[in-house]
């Protein structure tokens, strides 16, 4: 009996196929913004470092509220109580976050002075954020953080849309390797330097990208550089100072002595013009010259301190004791420092997985170098130096006082993007499998480790340890039906699932630009 002739694949049935085959790669966002917001309800109200200050601002901005009233003078308010102690267990470590229990809803008036009232920071994230402000603080700031969650979320999926394919591996291995675990707590927070996190990394890449694309894309990317720049200039008055310098380093990555390029630059010209307008209207822009002066009211890192000098130190001799110790404040964002109100130790694992894996990524980066990228990288190194150093030097500061790697964290960001760009319009720096699986299952276990430390570090204190976070709870939020063990677990596989499936783009043969003639 003969066989019939064999079965044939049209080209129709392999496009309908390709059409209709899942896409992993769709889950990225979901994944992503389950993870942050994991991060988001893993620490109580007021857990963020200088949250007291920056919940009172957030209601009493756009004219205040009915929770914010005017004092008996210019740079006072009358708020309930509740704002003022929402930070009760703040830098005690053993201390639990159920004190807040007690002050929550206690709405007896108080007369304080520690607030924005005197344009310190720029208005427009406490602006943005006081529309989210309402008369139940634990739900309004939930709020706040889950829709922080959400615009990184947002802003990092459009640039992946929008950005050429060579450049999709940047922004990827960029934030991968900068924000764990410091940025997974501070992006989805309360806490404007959030804000200057995602605006700094977003401004970058959408101007890259706005030089070396054409079209709707372009206009596109255009105006995500200016929601970048302004959301950074507008939280921060020093992140306005880091958008200006990744705007300059863009330039230098693409600048060529072409005519339709300099009517191009003009969207950068504005950029600039934006930030520094609000860096020079923010009181921030103090500390540039007369360095942290407070005195004593800034947090000192317990870590730096075992370590520290005990002998004041000035001159010369404090210059180059900061500028020796300056990487402890750099591997402060990969968890050598304390999160929160510099209150929540970390394991040693998760600095040494999360620091590695930057290392590992930047050196693969530096492979790919020539002059443009060697003088922006290196630039954005030298500010790195110099910059804490003069501030620490000229405030009378030592490393572990008063800076702290927060306010370094988006120039980190920028730092990393750099050293993962290709010059040469490739997709960037590339791993084998081994070596891929490796670098991000470092970072799994960073996020998992950190997470479930800062989670513990409220339900009960950090004197009760455990891996079950339900077991004494002392604290959790009201009302809220899933329980502190669920959103770590929950939280942790969401970040262990964002890697898998980015898997396929960051192994992806490199894509080549195509020649401009």
């Amino acid at each position: 009996m003969s066989k019939g002739p064999p079965a044939t694949v049209t080209t129709t049935d392999t496009s309908t196929r390709r059409r209709f085959r899942f896409r992993w790669i769709l889950l990225a966002p979901v994944l992503a913004f389950i993870a942050l917001s994991a991060w988001a309800f893993a620490s109580p109200i007021g857990a963020g470092p200088d949250d007291d200050y920056h919940i009172v601002s957030i209601w009493c901005a756009n004219g205040g509220s009915a929770e914010c009233e005017p004092g008996s003078e210019a740079n006072t308010r009358i708020v309930p109580n509740s704002f003022v102690r929402i930070a009760c267990y703040a830098q005690v470590e053993s201390r639990s976050a159920d004190c807040s229990y007690e002050y929550l809803d206690d709405t007896t008036p108080m007369e304080i002075k520690r607030g924005n009232f005197a344009g310190e920071y720029p208005p427009v994230y406490y602006g943005v954020m006081h529309l989210f402000a309402g008369d139940d603080v634990q739900v309004s700031a939930l709020a706040m953080r889950v829709f922080n969650a959400a615009l990184f979320v947002g802003l990092a999926t459009a640039l992946f849309a929008l950005l050429p394919v060579y450049r999709r591996r940047t922004l990827l291995w960029g934030w991968l390797v900068a924000l764990v675990p410091l940025g997974m707590f501070i992006v989805p927070s309360n806490n404007p330097s959030g804000w200057a996190v995602t605006g700094v990394g977003t401004a970058f890449l959408a101007l890259l990208g706005w030089f070396e694309t054409t079209g709707r894309r372009r206009w596109a990317l255009g105006a995500l550089y200016l929601v970048g720049a302004v959301m950074a200039a507008g939280a921060r008055g020093d992140a306005a100072v880091y958008v200006i310098g990744a705007t300059v380093t863009a330039v230098i990555l693409t600048a060529v002595r072409t005519r339709p390029y300099l009517l191009s630059a003009i969207l950068p010209v504005v950029g600039i013009i934006v930030a520094f307008a609000f860096f020079a209207s923010a009181g921030q822009s103090g500390v540039a010259s007369s360095g942290f002066t407070s005195g004593g009211g800034g947090a000192t890192n317990p870590v730096a301190g075992e370590g520290g000098v005990e002998a004041p130190l000035s001159g010369f001799a404090l210059a180059a004791y900061n500028l020796l110790m300056l990487p402890l404040l750099w591997t402060g964002v990969w968890g050598t420092w304390a999160l929160g109100w510099l209150d929540t130790q970390l394991p040693s694992i998760v600095p040494w997985a999360a620091a590695g894996a930057f290392i590992v990524v930047g050196f693969a980066g530096i492979g790919r170098l020539d002059w443009r990228k060697a003088l922006a990288t290196g630039g954005t190194l030298l500010v790195l130096i110099a910059l804490p150093v003069y501030v620490l030097t000229t405030g009378g500061d030592q490393v572990g006082a008063n800076l702290q790697p927060r306010y370094l964290l988006p120039l980190i960001v920028l730092f990393a993007f750099l050293l993962v760009t290709d010059p040469s319009r490739g997709s960037g720096p590339t791993f084998t499998r081994v070596q891929t699986f490796v670098i991000l299952a470092a970072l799994a276990v960073a996020n998992l480790v950190s997470l479930q430390v800062n989670i513990r570090r409220y339900v009960t204190g950090a004197d009760q340890q455990g891996l079950n976070l339900d077991d004494g709870a002392e604290w959790w939020w009201r009302g809220f039906p899933v329980g502190p063990s669920a959103v770590w677990i929950i939280g942790a596989l969401a970040y262990a699932g964002l890697v898998a499936v980015l898997w396929h783009q960051l192994r992806r043969p490199a894509a080549l630009a195509p020649v401009k003639a």
